[in-house]
């Protein structure tokens, strides 16, 4: 029996171990999506507690908290931090099979040398222990991410952010990680949202255009596209819940925007219409840039009404959407293909029936002289498992260049959770080794270790050229 945790956790056959050791560990990472907030980067935030930079906002421990029976106000509400951790360490040990228990160990041990298993009995002396090197001035947020190896961060930013935290961290010569931004215009699709109104006239006031058509409104999206670009931002990133496309001329979108700013619902027709001329104006702008760009697909959000009344929105009442995507998306991709605009892309799903979809999709439309030019994004949320990583991986390998794959990213509120390309590592040198082992692929030790740096590290390093 193999102990738990130990330098060949998941590491299940010599030639993984070797990959893993010898070629994968030690290189640094590319984070090209997370959730991190850019202010606590550059004021070098110091938590008080391990609740503070563990649990608050973090909705992947909430679920479990709240399916482990824990009363919510020990989850987002009026407990006390040490509380809230002491009901976490009582739903960890239940996690058997979940990620979140792999997680969990990997940071405590990677972070704070901490050996021991996280329970009920264990958990005063880790919450003494880990509190006090938090408190000590080398574990802030910087620390975390430098004592991870990380090269890049791209955080996910709106586009009428200012981006002052960019531009101080940029300026900051004690600070050699790259902090980039991350276009994401959300707000500026959902024009049949309560939110869209209030966002093109902030849109309005950061860009110093007036908005009163829908030409404006591109100049304006136009304008922080390239002010993103010259803070250093060269990704941008789209949730599309539900996919969609329809063909439509400018005029009838015009009409459709004039109607939008106006706080008029509009069809589903006109919405499609909308979002699909939009989203290929900016395409072609990603491409003229030299950007990549990110598509998140098929999450199903705000499930809760009445949760989403008392907290909000991200707080763990989301999950997979089944809507049809090939269509839309072959049809959208294909729109910029045929303007010879299609920018660098990288697809996701939320919902992992779309796996051999995607890896097909992307094939279509690869080409250009750019290596792996589109990409089927990593295992993404609830398929940030092992099995589902596995899966994301072999459905790529089935149907594409797997060595072309640009690799982990964490998606994350937390600034711990860069063990999570350790994760993700030792399971893509694992299913190598398996097929090397299987007689599937040959022991060339050199091309094997080439393959794994460049998933890695090398590959991510060269398609997004921070």
């Amino acid at each position: 029996m193999k102990a738990f945790m130990d330098d060949n956790f998941v590491l299940n056959n010599k030639t993984a171990e070797k990959l893993y050791h010898q070629y994968a560990k030690d290189l640094p990472i590319i984070d090209y999506h997370c959730h991190l907030s850019p202010q606590e980067i550059y004021e070098n935030t110091q938590f008080e507690n391990i609740t503070k930079v563990w649990l608050y906002g973090d909705h992947y421990k909430w679920r479990a908290m709240r399916a482990n029976g824990i009363e919510e106000k020990y989850v987002t509400g009026d407990g006390s931090d040490y509380d809230k951790f002491m009901a976490w360490a009582k739903t960890v040990p239940m996690l058997i099979g979940n990620p979140l228990y792999h997680w969990t160990h990997l940071e405590l041990k990677r972070y704070f040398g901490v050996e021991e298993t996280l329970n009920e009995n264990t958990a005063p002396a880790i919450w003494e222990k880990v509190n006090k090197l938090l408190n000590s001035g080398e574990w802030n947020v910087r620390d975390f991410i430098v004592k991870s190896g990380v090269e890049v961060v791209c955080t996910t930013d709106d586009p009428t952010d200012s981006l002052e935290y960019h531009e101080k961290i940029k300026a900051d010569s004690s600070f050699d990680v790259k902090v980039l931004p991350s276009f994401r215009p959300d707000k500026g699709l959902e024009i049949n949202r309560d939110t869209f109104v209030g966002w093109v006239a902030k849109l309005a006031d950061v860009s110093g255009i007036t908005i009163d058509s829908y030409d404006a409104f591109l100049k304006a999206l136009e304008q922080r596209i390239e002010f993103f670009h010259e803070i250093g931002g060269r990704v941008s990133d789209h949730a599309l819940d539900t996919m969609m496309y329809e063909e439509a001329t400018e005029e009838e979108v015009a009409e459709i925007f004039a109607k939008g700013i106006k706080n008029e619902k509009v069809s589903l027709e006109e919405e499609k219409k909308y979002k699909s001329f939009t989203l290929t104006f900016l395409g072609k702008q990603y491409h003229k840039r030299g950007w990549a760009m990110q598509y998140h697909i098929n999450a199903h959000r705000n499930n809760n009404t009445r949760m989403f009344n008392n907290l909000g929105p991200d707080t763990g009442y989301d999950s997979m959407n089944d809507s049809l995507l090939a269509q839309p998306l072959v049809k959208l991709l294909d729109s910029l293909d045929q303007a010879d605009a299609l920018p660098k892309t990288i697809l996701y799903s939320l919902n992992p029936r779309d796996n051999v979809t995607i890896s097909t999709i992307i094939g279509s439309f690869q080409g250009g002289g750019v290596p792996g030019k589109m990409q089927f994004g990593t295992a993404w949320w609830f398929n940030d498992t092992k099995l589902g990583m596995i899966d994301q991986m072999e459905k790529l390998a089935d149907n594409g260049v797997f060595s072309r794959f640009i690799g982990m990213l964490t998606d994350s509120r937390s600034f711990l959770s860069y063990t999570r390309h350790e994760y993700f590592r030792r399971i893509m040198c694992n299913l190598i080794g398996e097929w090397v082992e299987n007689g599937e692929y040959p022991n060339d030790e050199e091309t094997l270790a080439k393959i794994v740096q460049n998933i890695s590290y090398y590959n991510a390093k060269e398609y997004f050229g921070f």
